[in-house]
């Protein structure tokens, strides 16, 4: 039945619709509507939210975060407190020490019974309470030796927490610069994708024109989807950064950067100044020094272990004693000077002193080993920051004229007097120019932060005079 015999029998529209009438539905179709704007309400609000949550950042905003949220900044502050409970324990031996003791004792010898006819009791009951003090007067240096090297335990820790600090802002500086890398990278190869699409609209244009092949129309397609590869990859490459630097800042929400690749040339300084710079301010050979002065208080230590010593002990205090039908309490003290000798301990003190010796004379080796390293290190980073700069140098004037070469090349390419491969090859040359150009700044950045956390000098405002 078409719709004129429906309308010449006077059917109704919404007979057809018997379950649904047209009011129903429309009701149903609005509040469709009304469900799917809430829902993208939704997401849009929590797209925003997120969105709000991304924090962008510049290199000293990254860099004071750090300091105060590091994890091994952290860590370095809690060996500082470490190191200071320390040496309160090492000093507290130099003070004199209290003690309070009492007592509650019952104590029964029936042995005692056959004694004087068992006159004497065999029942004792003791009550006391005493306020003990000790304090050392000679230990041969061994309290002195302890102080002492509780004391250069305090600048240890110092050096630990400017080794973890220095290292932090190599960290963070390393991971921003990776961004900022990543998005040029990404940058580049949205541009050489953009371009190769627009290549494949003026294949398709003059194929439609009759002017060119299926064979340019495919390869100007093709050239497209190996472009796309790229985009992704450097897109992941600048999550991959973020997430590194996010987790350097030991912070929940997601971070960006805001800050150039754009280095200023500076003089490369001399091998020899560098080298003396380091040598003064590198945190790891003054945390060294520091703990080779403290093994040598930890020899005299140890040395004094089998040597004389003398100290007061004295006591004040109440007691009450019971013997049997006797009761007697009052007051009770004593005092004297005490000399403890251990003149043989089974050579326990000379195995002590050998394994002193020993690990001094290993800290010594380390300081050695460690200036040869620092001088080594020394030379490549400043090959590092030369070669970096003289790349930098090189390629600066090269993304310019890539870029010249390509417009005249797309521009014959028009005309008909240059081919295709030419406008790729000159693509390829801008591409790698400006890749190579990105790549060149950033490592020449990341060069000058290495030269300076060789230095020991990272972050604290020390040049190299």
């Amino acid at each position: 039945m078409n719709w004129k015999d429906m309308a010449s029998k006077g059917i109704k529209h919404n007979i057809i619709f018997a379950d649904f009438p047209l009011a129903s539905f429309a009701s149903l179709r609005f509040k469709g509507f009304l469900f799917v704007a809430a829902s993208a309400f939704v997401v849009i609000s929590q797209i925003a939210a997120h969105a709000a949550e991304v924090r962008t950042l510049t290199l000293d905003q990254a860099l004071e975060i750090a300091d105060s949220r590091n994890r091994d900044i952290q860590k370095a502050k809690e060996f500082f407190r470490q190191v200071e409970g320390k040496y309160v324990e090492e000093r507290s031996a130099a003070l004199p020490q209290f003690t309070v003791t009492g007592q509650v004792a019952r104590q029964q010898d029936k042995s005692q019974g056959v004694i004087a006819g068992g006159l004497i009791p065999t029942l004792e009951d003791t009550r006391s309470i005493e306020i003990g003090l000790s304090q050392a007067v000679f230990t041969w240096g061994k309290v002195g030796a302890a102080i002492r090297a509780a004391e250069k335990g305090f600048r240890t820790a110092d050096e630990r927490l400017r080794i973890s600090r220095q290292d932090t802002r190599r960290d963070v500086a390393v991971a921003f610069y990776d961004i900022l890398l990543a998005k040029e990278q990404f940058a580049i190869a949205r541009q050489n994708l953009d371009q190769k699409e627009r290549h494949l609209d003026e294949a398709q244009r003059r194929y439609a024109a009759g002017v060119a092949t299926d064979y340019d129309t495919l390869a100007a397609s093709v050239s497209v989807e190996n472009a796309r590869p790229e985009v992704i990859r450097t897109e992941n490459l600048i999550r991959q950064a973020k997430d590194r630097l996010r987790f350097l800042l030991a912070v929940e929400v997601d971070v960006d950067v805001a800050g150039s690749l754009e280095a200023v040339m500076k003089p490369v300084p001399s091998y020899d100044e560098t080298l003396t710079v380091a040598r003064k301010h590198r945190p790891e050979l003054e945390e060294l020094r520091q703990r080779k002065e403290i093994s040598v208080e930890l020899v005299k230590i140890a040395n004094a272990e089998d040597k004389p010593r003398l100290d007061i002990k004295g006591g004040y205090g109440w007691r009450q004693l019971d013997v049997g039908d006797a009761h007697g309490n009052g007051q009770a003290w004593s005092a004297g000077i005490f000399l403890t000798f251990p003149f043989f301990d089974g050579m326990k003190t000379r195995g002590k002193v050998a394994q002193a010796e020993s690990d001094r004379r290993s800290i010594e080796i380390d300081e050695k080993k460690l200036s040869d390293s620092i001088s080594l290190e020394t030379r490549d980073a400043i090959n590092t920051v030369k070669e970096a700069g003289e790349i930098v140098r090189a390629l600066s004037g090269t993304v310019n004229q890539a870029e010249r070469l390509l417009a005249m090349a797309e521009k014959g390419f028009e005309l008909g007097v240059k081919i295709r491969l030419e406008v790729e090859d000159a693509e390829l040359n801008l591409l790698q120019a400006r890749g190579n150009l990105t790549r060149a700044r950033r490592d020449y950045l990341v060069a000058q932060v290495n030269l300076d956390r060789v230095m020991g000098v990272l972050g604290e405002g020390k040049s190299v005079n």
